[in-house]
């Protein structure tokens, strides 16, 4: 075939092809469906849409900042992560762009946990309040930070007033909850879920979770950890959180606590003394919403005692008449428990001893508490149980055992050692990366390391401390900010499991690792 003729050919196949792709067309395109090519200016097409089934993948950057900020008086390090680094790196004011500091990089080598090269940028001298960002020749920018005297204020209030979100059984106004207002939730009378003709008004508590279940051990270990924030560090709480209770003269971490309490005393057994383990709910079609009272279990009779024991003992000083009933609460939960001693957890047994002894002096309880530690002489410092029964028997104004006082404190020693040493030689600086073992395991050294710190000062520990609250707020690899309203890349748009304030325990470990914190700012402002 001739090339002439070859390209006669292409010339109309291409005359022929070129209106079914449009590519030609510049003028604006109109899609009508009922339309066809029929002289109407209208295209007809085989009504396809091209579909790209390809992610951009994230781009993280690669200098890591706490993204709520720094301390103006605290040590502040930023993290580089690569093999091929420059020599210096940049402090950027975030509002005129201008150079205000520059430092060193310090390499410290590869960490096998995450497979990442870290070096360190320290900062510690910069004091200069503002909004900054770091930046470094080939590896670009960091997120924004602010140095302020104490960027955290903000965020502490935040965490506490959670649980007036989570409130149950009450009206939260659009004032004090902003969008989270509601009208009052499950007022109506539960019933016995193994009884159903035996209805209960255990209305208000916390919700611990998404399908809102009013949960005893739960709320225990929360208050728990709560109270021993206020006991250790009373200074840091004001009354001014803005919940309805602010400005009663009773700081509102205490007023928080006692709403859960007020529920709690409801979820005993008026007769026995024993405790009802939660309340849940479910939807019947026959029947409706209804919720439910799940039966009595000792975990949640034994932890009742405990909490109970210690709300009481704390709470005196406002209002005695209600701490006595809570006491009393707490001795009827324990007698109950002790008469099925093969169900009830020793270490759980141990810390409502500890309370109970605390708050009465009752040497039959001490008896227990030696009991106990004679018979598990190397205590297990991982257990909540037993650290906060060891933490509170060294608190007690009660007659101790000398002996058993010293021992103790040499273990609580040794737990905050281990917690130190296995964050110094992080290359993240914490006990444990969050990848590997969850927040949960992360926060529970950390609030260890609170208590230790507060019964032997250590100014290592205060940076140990501080450390950690870095990661949480973005100085980890995945630039993560694990609190709700905080930093660039919040984890609520990434995995909403991944918060912290939105689950009640953690974030009652998170306010006393927190209440540390604050109090050595307010040392160092004063």
């Amino acid at each position: 075939m001739g090339r002439r003729h070859l390209r006669s050919i292409i010339c109309i196949l291409f005359s022929v092809l070129l209106p079914l792709t449009g590519c030609a067309y510049k003028n604006e395109f109109t899609s009508d469906a009922g339309k066809t090519g029929d002289g109407d200016g209208f295209l007809t097409t085989l009504g396809l849409s091209p579909e790209f089934d390809y992610e951009v993948p994230e781009s993280l950057p690669s200098i890591l900042v706490d993204q709520q900020g720094y301390a103006v008086s605290s040590n502040k390090i930023a993290l580089f992560c690569g093999e091929e680094l420059p020599e210096d790196f940049e402090i950027i004011d975030a509002e005129n762009g201008q150079n205000v500091y520059t430092g060193k990089i310090e390499r410290k080598g590869y960490d096998e946990e995450t497979g990442a090269c870290i070096s360190y940028g320290d900062f510690t001298s910069f004091q200069t309040e503002g909004t900054y960002y770091i930046e470094a020749a080939v590896i670009g920018q960091s997120y924004t930070f602010e140095i302020a005297k104490n960027p955290y204020r903000e965020l502490y209030d935040a965490a506490l007033k959670q649980y007036y979100y989570n409130r149950c059984g009450l009206t939260l106004s659009s004032e004090l909850a902003g969008e989270a207002a509601h009208n009052a939730c499950h007022t109506k009378e539960a019933q016995m879920k193994d009884e159903a003709s035996v209805k209960l008004d255990v209305s208000g508590g916390w919700h611990v979770d998404e399908a809102s279940t009013r949960d005893v051990p739960t709320g225990c270990s929360t208050v728990d950890h709560l109270l021993l924030a206020y006991e250790l560090y009373p200074e840091v709480f004001d009354d001014a959180v803005g919940i309805p209770e602010s400005g009663n003269g009773i700081p509102d971490v205490l007023d928080e606590v006692k709403y859960e309490i007020d529920w709690l005393l409801k979820m005993q057994d008026s007769r026995s003394g024993a405790v009802y383990s939660s309340v849940s709910s479910a939807d019947s079609v026959a029947l409706g919403y209804l919720l439910y009272i799940d039966p009595v279990t000792m975990d949640a009779t034994i932890q009742f005692a405990a909490t109970m024991a210690k709300f009481s003992y704390l709470y005196q000083n406002y209002d005695r008449e209600f701490a006595t009933k809570c006491l009393k609460a707490a001795d009827r939960a324990y007698r109950y428990a002790g008469q099925y001693l093969a169900d009830v957890s020793p270490e759980e047994y141990f810390y409502a001893a500890t309370e109970l002894y605390r708050a009465t002096g009752n040497y039959g309880y001490h008896n227990e508490i030696r009991k106990y530690l004679q018979q598990y002489p190397v205590t297990d410092m991982g257990n909540n149980f037993v650290f906060w029964g060891c933490v509170t028997y060294l608190s007690t104004k009660q007659k101790v055992d000398v002996d058993t006082c010293d021992a103790l404190i040499k273990i609580l020693m040794q737990e905050g050692e281990r917690i130190s040493y296995a964050s110094k030689n992080s290359k993240f600086l914490v006990s444990m990366e969050e990848q590997s073992s969850g927040s949960a395991e992360l926060l529970r050294d950390i609030t260890r390391l609170a208590v230790v710190d507060h019964i032997i000062t250590n100014h290592e520990y205060a940076t140990v401390l501080q450390n950690h609250l870095h990661y949480l707020l973005g100085r980890n690899l995945q630039s993560i900010s694990y609190l709700d309203g905080a930093g660039s890349r919040n984890y609520v748009s990434i995995d909403e499991n991944k918060g912290i304030m939105n689950q009640v325990e953690l974030n009652a470990e998170f306010v006393l690792m927190m209440s540390s914190i604050m109090e050595e700012l307010y040392l160092v402002e004063d």
